[in-house]
């Protein structure tokens, strides 16, 4: 077994290494390590905020260097591959809200700062380096509203968000540069990954992840969906483990389109509510319902009939079930 399926030695950036999603596939490169020790590899990690952990060093088999710093920053963009890069996860980005609400702090960081990365890449690979690996942690916003009442492989995305459209760009030129041998790239359309932290970062999703921790935490909660809504989502685990398959794939496995729309489940809010009272019975009681119109049409109208054909017969995977993503999200990943 060896890192990402790329040989014996690479160096591996993540970029958005801090956030929810990035801080764990840090800690599953390490773990990874451990089930291959005699691969040869680096992390280099990086995000605006804080890298600092306690156990840095204790349970971390791979050299790590952290970075703090702007990712739209050139500086820092020079900083990452002051040193052939094999490996590149991008999961830095600005999500939904905070994308409507600051287009040029979206815009930046979505596009321009990625667009930076992919560039970085191409000088990389046509100096003779090699060409970089690049996973990037794309969205389901790349489908708009109104939804259709099935999803599949076929269907066309047309965002109707800044966010959304942000991600479908860079889709597009992640085909064309893999197209082109500046990389071989790899887009991941991601659903609610749960189990979010109670920490505000713009996502108008968020919700899902709400959903679940505040009534077993034995706190009351207010929905701003209704019972009714539908909604797409997966564990953490299950998205870190797509993420690693993904990245392993070899290119000849993949089509000419390099995006894909990761596994999850589509399930109802009251379907939610059912399960988080197969835990705690009195979880239940703790919601109530406060429905946004604009949130829901948005957020909570995904359709239940979808097919995620192409990813897993490519190995990728879903939960098992309701039941047993809430009960993944309360084990420590």
């Amino acid at each position: 077994c060896t890192l990402g399926g790329m040989g014996s030695t690479q160096r591996i950036v993540v970029t958005g290494a801090a956030g929810f999603i990035g801080d764990a596939l840090s800690r599953a490169l390490h773990a990874r390590s451990r089930l291959a020790p005699r691969a040869s590899a680096e992390l280099c990690l990086t995000d605006e905020a804080s890298l600092e952990r306690t156990d840095a060093g204790r349970f971390e088999p791979l050299p790590s260097t952290r970075i703090r710093g702007d990712i739209g920053d050139t500086a820092l963009v020079e900083q990452l591959f002051a040193q052939p890069v094999q490996q590149l996860f991008h999961l830095a980005g600005i999500v939904s809200g905070r994308a409507e609400a600051d287009f040029a702090l979206g815009k930046r960081i979505n596009l321009d700062a990625t667009l930076a990365l992919l560039e970085r890449c191409r000088l990389q690979a046509e100096r003779g380096g090699p060409v970089p690996r690049v996973v990037y942690a794309s969205s389901i916003g790349v489908f708009g509203t109104p939804l259709p009442e099935r999803i599949d492989d076929a269907t066309a995305p047309c965002p109707t968000l800044s966010y959304g459209t942000h991600k479908r760009m860079i889709e597009l030129l992640i085909t064309d540069y893999t197209r082109r041998g500046f990389i071989d790239g790899r887009a991941l359309r991601l659903s609610g990954v749960l189990l979010r932290p109670a920490l505000p970062n713009g996502a108008l999703s968020a919700f899902n992840s709400d959903l679940i921790r505040e009534p077993l935490s034995g706190r009351d909660y207010v929905c701003p969906v209704g019972p009714d809504a539908s909604v797409w989502v997966a564990s953490l685990r299950c998205t870190l483990a797509n993420l690693l398959r993904l990245a392993a794939l070899e290119p000849s496995t993949l089509g000419a389109s390099r995006a894909l729309t990761a596994p999850a489940l589509a399930v109802r809010v009251r379907d939610i509510v059912a399960a988080l009272g197969r835990i705690d019975a009195a979880a239940p009681d703790r919601v109530s319902y406060r429905p946004d119109p604009n949130l829901e049409a948005q957020f909570g109208r995904w359709p239940l009939q979808c097919s995620f054909e192409s990813a897993q017969a490519l190995g990728l995977q879903r939960d098992a079930s309701l039941d047993d993503l809430i009960r993944t999200c309360l084990e420590p990943v």
